[in-house]
């Protein structure tokens, strides 16, 4: 099943559902109006979702109408909680490397994690607004779990089931920012502006066997002013898999239902793959050649990011976003 939320003039817009092949959409009216309310109570009305998506994929939604990502919000406007994760090691190497620290042991037993801002998430074709282009403006293509109630102390492989569904993340970083904040020692909070993510949230089975073990086994593309710059292996490199991200989360606290959980900037340890973020390409060509040549982004550049499935049709739909100037 394929869902999305529809810009409405409200916080939390229109829940619609939306055909397989993202041609077609059809509001949810009768059955929920927000996704917060599917998340809220799972048993009780995602059947009736899983059937109205049976009829529009057949043709035979009675008020179907077609599809237009620009007018789609995040699939979750606001959500209770957005925790990113680091489960890509090889992107945590390749940084520290490039500035001459060792990677500590404990990062290989337990995922990195930070909570960002949740109240206030981007839709997909959003514009990404900064006041300075000195602050280091990069994105960060990762994929991202909405999850149900968690317990206090799951376990991973229970976690995985926690996982309600599934979508793009682009978790937007101001490299500049970022080091005064962690040398305060309490975390990000400027550092970290609001994440966009794509317009389409997936159910696990809509993948089919590209999910397993609590991983997506597809490959991210993203590219920079139209320009591949990545196509990352999304799967094997996942050190730590989503119920992993899940069950560090919910160590020592509840999750509730509507509960982001994000992977982290996707990486793999074959440079020819690229990048999903520009921070990565920067550490690339110190390691290379003492001194990164390729700077962050700016005012006026756009960024793609967007997964196929096997057959080659996108399963997300596409984070398309730009970057702009603050209006004063």
């Amino acid at each position: 099943m394929k869902l999305a939320t529809f810009k409405d003039g409200s916080r939390d817009g229109m829940l619609a559902v939306v055909s397989r092949d993202m041609t077609t959409a059809h509001y949810a009216t009768g059955i929920a109006t927000t996704l917060q309310q599917v998340l809220d109570d799972w048993n009780f009305r995602s059947p009736p979702l899983e059937d109205l998506y049976a009829t529009l994929n057949g043709g035979k939604a009675r008020h179907a109408f077609p599809f237009d990502p620009q007018l789609c919000m995040a699939p979750l406007p606001r959500a209770y909680a957005w925790l990113d994760g680091s489960a890509y090691l090889n992107h945590v190497e390749l940084v520290r490397k490039a500035r001459g620290a060792e990677v500590p042991a404990s990062f290989y037993e337990d995922p990195l994690m930070y909570q960002g801002g949740s109240d206030d998430l981007l839709g997909a074709t959003d514009d990404a607004r900064f006041a300075s282009e000195d602050w280091g403006i990069d994105f960060e293509a990762e994929v991202a779990v909405i999850t149900g109630d968690v317990d206090i102390g799951t376990d991973a492989e229970g976690a995985i089931d926690s996982v309600r569904l599934l979508m793009l993340a682009n978790d937007w970083s101001l490299r500049h920012l970022i080091p005064t904040e962690l040398a305060k020692g309490f975390g990000f909070v400027q550092g970290k502006p609001a994440t966009a993510f794509s317009p389409v949230a997936v159910t696990p089975e809509e993948l089919g066997p590209a999910w397993q073990g609590g991983r997506v086994h597809l490959a991210l593309e993203s590219r920079w002013n139209d320009r591949r710059v990545g196509l990352c292996d999304a799967g094997p490199e996942m050190n730590f898999h989503f119920g992993q991200l899940i069950a560090h989360a919910a160590k020592t606290r509840r999750l509730r239902a509507g509960s982001i959980v994000g992977s982290g900037t996707v990486s793999n340890k074959d440079w020819a793959k690229g990048y999903a973020c520009v921070a990565e390409k920067r550490a690339i060509e110190t390691i290379e050649g003492g001194a990164p040549v390729t700077g962050f982004m700016r005012f006026g550049d756009t960024i793609r990011i967007e997964m196929r499935g096997a057959d080659g049709a996108s399963v997300f739909g596409a984070i398309e976003q730009r970057v702009a100037a603050l209006a004063p």
